[in-house]
């Protein structure tokens, strides 16, 4: 009887731990607020929410410290340019580190990203400074630098 209580305590507790998506995945990590705030601008929340899988390249505060303020607002104001720059920063399907291979990967956003691996890997101009962080619907790379659209 011992055992079917623990085991019945046991079942209810891996169904109220509740898996993560990848934005509360980011919020979570609470170096990502720039981002969350954008993605909310952008009505890119539920998107990000859904099943997926997504690979997201995502830049953290210090790197959208790097965009001059003036941009950054003007760019949160446009829904249309920001939901473009933000969806060049997601692949389609989960691409963990050790599949990772240079070259062009097109994004959600339409355009190609250039992956490169050569003194560590590298998207587009930003340099990915951790890998792996996964979550129910696909993972996050995170990377030091805003990458933009051609």
């Amino acid at each position: 009887m011992k055992k079917l209580i623990a085991l019945v305590a046991l079942a209810a507790a891996a169904v109220g731990a509740q898996a993560k998506d990848l934005v509360d995945t980011a919020v979570a990590a609470g170096n990502f607020k720039t981002l969350a705030t954008a993605l909310q601008a952008a009505g890119l929340v539920d998107t990000l929410k859904s099943k997926g899988p997504f690979t997201v390249f995502a830049p953290t505060d210090a790197a959208f410290a790097k965009v001059p303020k003036a941009d950054l607002d003007a760019l949160l104001k446009d829904k249309a340019k920001l939901t473009a720059v933000l969806t060049y920063h997601v692949v389609a399907g989960q691409v963990m580190a050790k599949d990772v291979k240079a070259g062009k990967v097109k994004t959600v956003q339409g355009s190609e990203l250039t992956i490169g691996t050569t003194g560590g890997v590298t998207v587009d101009n930003a340099k990915v400074t951790a890998t792996d962080i996964v979550a129910d619907n696909g993972v996050i790379h995170v990377i030091d630098t805003v990458v933009l659209p051609k």
